[in-house]
């Protein structure tokens, strides 16, 4: 593996980090202190993010996107992490690759509109009583002839309030296995504005002010069969096929934020005078400053690494885990110290810091739990001497 970048990868690392610098970081005091991110702001930066190629840059340049290998694809996201995480989901939003499994006709229905900037997706799988156990959800969809009626409810549905469909994972059945009965799971595609399909608002959330999350309710909501995504009872496959990538997209982001805040602490330590000399002179803040970058230097090796070998087909579940866990506690851990260096200052929201610290604490949570991830790597090592 090469680690140097490409021009190619330069330039793409170039021009994000302007667009994001120039374009997202002029509004992110006003998003995180009115905790809402205004239509007319998203359509005007989404334009922008348009004219500039970076919308869904993340999809094939067959269906519209910019056809990015993964580590080019992981070096935007990086850049894109740094600002506010609703500025740029949302304003540069990336729609979910899961909506390259679907047929042409829901290709035509649902994917080309993200990419054209029209509406966008959200996916529903989380629920208040199944979280990392997603064989638990008590969602649950029947057939009725053609039809599928759909029961239950959904929470902590990223954006639901704007996507104009969710994809949503619902228990079709039961199985046996040698561990007990495990629900069958199937996608299906739900417009808004389907009778008996109601979206609530959600939670307020500490992390990612301006970036909402939704109560999904599902009241025998009639679906035709045309609209599940891949195979009845194989929604688990879908999703592993196409949502495990997702890992290594927050790992990337995280990156992002911790180059940031670590950036922050290099600068103040350079500059901040205490007891006649620069505070970065003093062990506890040089080695604090040493520290942080070699664990954000370890992180980004994993994430290249593990975005290599998804390139060569040879990406193991333990690979992205290890991005994911690596990277998002780095986050925490530089955020933390970057605060601590700054002392008080830090904690103010004059700084970029208190925000970097708040939103990484969601970080070690969603797309898999720190225990999850461990879990998988653990497992790996495992199965490999056969136990």
């Amino acid at each position: 593996m090469h680690f140097g970048l490409t021009e190619e990868q330069q330039m793409i690392v170039d021009m994000t980090r302007s667009f994001v610098e120039n374009e997202l970081y002029p509004h992110e005091m006003t998003v995180e202190r009115t905790g809402e991110l205004p239509l007319e702001l998203i359509k005007e930066i989404q334009k922008k993010a348009m004219e500039a190629g970076l919308y869904a840059a993340n999809m094939p340049a067959e269906v519209g996107g910019a056809g990015l290998d993964t580590l080019s694809w992981l070096l935007y996201e990086k850049e894109l992490g740094r600002a506010n995480y609703a500025l740029h989901w949302t304003c540069v939003a990336r729609p979910s690759n899961i909506l390259l499994a679907g047929n042409e006709e829901q290709r035509e229905k649902y994917l080309y509109p993200c990419i054209r900037g029209e509406t966008w997706d959200c996916l529903a799988m989380t629920e208040p009583g199944a979280g990392s156990d997603l064989r638990g959800m008590k969602a649950s969809a029947r057939q009725d002839g053609d039809d599928w009626i759909l029961n239950g409810t959904k929470h902590f549905i990223s954006h639901a309030d704007i996507a104009g469909f969710a994809i949503v994972f619902m228990a079709t059945g039961e199985e046996q296995t040698p561990r007990g009965a495990k629900k069958k799971i199937t996608a299906f595609f739900v417009d808004k504005g389907t009778k008996g399909f109601t979206v609530r608002d959600g939670y307020r959330n500490v992390s990612h002010r301006g970036y909402t999350n939704a109560v999904l309710e599902f009241d025998d909501c009639r679906l035709n069969k045309r609209q599940i995504l891949g195979e009845v009872h194989k929604g688990f496959e879908v999703a592993n096929s196409w949502l495990g990538a997702t890992r290594l997209q927050v790992a990337s982001t995280c990156l992002g934020r911790a180059e940031r805040a670590l950036g922050h602490a290099i600068s103040y330590a350079a500059e901040r005078e205490q007891f006649g000399q620069k505070i970065g002179k003093f062990q506890g803040i040089s080695f604090k400053l040493a520290d942080m970058a070699m664990e954000l230097k370890a992180a980004e090796l994993l994430t290249r690494e593990a975005a290599w070998k998804y390139d060569q087909g040879s990406v193991t579940e333990a690979d992205m885990s290890m991005a994911k866990l690596k990277a998002t506690e780095v986050l925490a851990m530089i955020a933390d110290e970057a605060i601590q260096i700054h002392g008080g200052m830090g904690l103010m929201d004059e700084l970029p810091l208190e925000r970097i610290w708040r939103d990484a604490r969601v970080e070690r949570i969603w797309e898999g739990t720190s225990e999850i991830q461990r879990h998988i790597i653990s497992r790996e090592l495992l199965r490999a001497l056969g136990a």
